[in-house]
């Protein structure tokens, strides 16, 4: 099972700082599971316009097939205006639907106010809903005091809830390939 930690970003370094503790927290506790992380600063990504994928750039079509391939996510995002912003959008939107069907998604978010966390829940959750997507229930939230000066996680609450978001989406990927059932429409 292939798990795809995604920071959803082309600026700052908090969002891919969490994301990335969660898929290490993974690594060290379930060695079976092959990690990967998708940082968006890394890819040069074209806007949607309705293309075939193979119409794209080389590193449009190289996002897409990382995102199509996974298993299940850990999906990354600064709060920006009360949103995700433009650059997850964009990757949404360059996914075929039919991706992120049945898989697991489990979120991380950052922001400037303790508010933010609500986006979540109004705008991720949704967009995972629409997918066919599995959430999982419980999700990170990380704000400005919870990282010191050179950018580390210094907030011990926080690191718990990391840790139990990857024991969360390990858990539910697990259970879900397990199955026999096919869920459908």
């Amino acid at each position: 099972m292939k798990l795809l930690g995604l920071s959803g970003t082309i600026i700052g370094a908090k969002t891919g700082i969490v994301v990335r503790k969660v898929l290490d927290d993974v690594k060290k506790k379930y060695p079976d599971i092959e990690v990967e992380m998708l940082d968006m600063m890394d890819y040069n990504l074209e806007f949607c316009d309705g293309r075939p994928p193979e119409k794209y750039s080389a590193d449009t079509r190289t996002v897409i097939e990382k995102v199509s391939s996974a298993d299940f996510y850990v999906i990354g995002t600064p709060i920006f205006q009360g949103s995700i912003p433009g650059a997850l959008k964009n990757l949404f939107d360059l996914i075929h639907p039919d991706a992120f069907r049945n898989k697991v998604m489990g979120f991380v978010a950052n922001g400037g106010t303790y508010q933010h966390f609500l986006v979540i829940e109004n705008q991720l959750k949704p967009i995972a809903g629409y997918f066919r997507a599995f959430v999982a229930p419980s999700y990170v939230y990380a704000n400005f005091d919870h990282f010191n000066r050179e950018n580390e996680i210094v907030d011990e609450d926080l690191l718990k809830r990391i840790s139990y978001l990857a024991d969360e989406v390990v858990h539910m990927q697990k259970s879900l390939k397990g199955s026999t059932a096919k869920v459908t429409d």
